[in-house]
């Protein structure tokens, strides 16, 4: 009887053991990220790893402010080096905006040319699915006097700030005064939207796909009216593999990496850019 119990565990304990050693033969990618990027780092890392199945990309999530803490602490640490050239725990660094790649270039915190552009983020008017005689474009909008505008509030997001730039730059700011309805991020926004408050909403083209079974894009912002957020990744200095972060930053604008992109409502970033 106690035979036959083992010829049952054995092929378990087996199948662990081989689980255990693949997932400690397997090379570790390591990304330090912003939860905002969670969605196309992911998407990206999951693509990555069915084309190179001997890595196991690892993400670590902070705010800018706190990836900027982590990058810094590593690299002041007091005493002797804890890190040096290729020993580092962090391969690449995605934040949601560029402006603290731009920060760590400046310090040297991430490696000089490795700074890849691979997405950009473009405003969109988007309306409830069910609305018939909706508006084609943001000039249309401001025709309407009917119409409610959810915007997200300028002075506590990006996105209120590019809606704002936005409307100024297409001459239809003051059409629609009195017609904005202020949110506080893009989610609210949608929840305006959805719940009637508002009949049109200016969000960024990711948030529209999440909510793609109950609204509808109309219109793009153009981009001689404002320019779409770039995100982009690099190098950490002390990245351990420098040629696994070269094969994932070249993926990261491959044509595959580019339909995953497109897919959750992202740009691609024109020819050339981030290289």
């Amino acid at each position: 009887m106690q035979s036959v119990a083992w010829k049952r565990v054995l092929p378990s304990l087996f199948l662990l053991h081989f689980a255990f050693a693949s997932a400690l033969a397997a090379e570790p990618l390591v990304i330090a990220a912003s939860p905002s990027m969670k969605a196309p780092v992911e998407a990206l890392a999951r693509a990555f790893e069915a084309t190179h199945p001997n890595v196991q990309t690892r993400i670590y999530y902070d705010t800018g402010l706190e990836l900027r803490w982590t990058i810094a602490g590593m690299e002041n640490r007091a005493g002797p080096k804890t890190y040096f050239i290729g020993s580092g725990p962090i391969h690449l660094i995605a934040p949601g905006g560029d402006e603290l790649l731009t920060r760590l270039q400046t310090k040297y915190y991430v490696l000089p040319g490795t700074l890849r552009s691979y997405a950009t983020k473009s405003l969109v008017l988007v309306v409830p699915e069910s609305l018939v005689e909706a508006p084609d474009s943001f000039e249309a909008l401001a025709e309407d006097s009917t119409k409610r505008v959810a915007v997200a509030d300028p002075t506590l997001t990006v996105l209120g700030q590019r809606t704002q730039e936005l409307l100024r730059s297409l001459g239809i700011a003051d059409a629609l005064k009195g017609r904005l309805d202020v949110a506080t991020d893009g989610r609210g926004e949608l929840d305006h939207l959805l719940s009637g408050v508002a009949d049109a909403a200016i969000v960024f083209g990711p948030e529209a796909v999440l909510e793609s079974q109950r609204v509808r894009v109309v219109a793009v912002a153009p981009e001689q009216a404002v320019r779409p957020v770039v995100h982009s990744m690099a190098m950490e200095r002390y990245c351990p593999n420098r040629v696994l972060c070269e094969e994932f930053l070249g993926f990261v604008r491959s044509p595959d990496a580019q339909t995953i992109l497109k897919r959750l409502g992202y740009g691609v970033p024109v020819s050339g850019a981030g290289d």
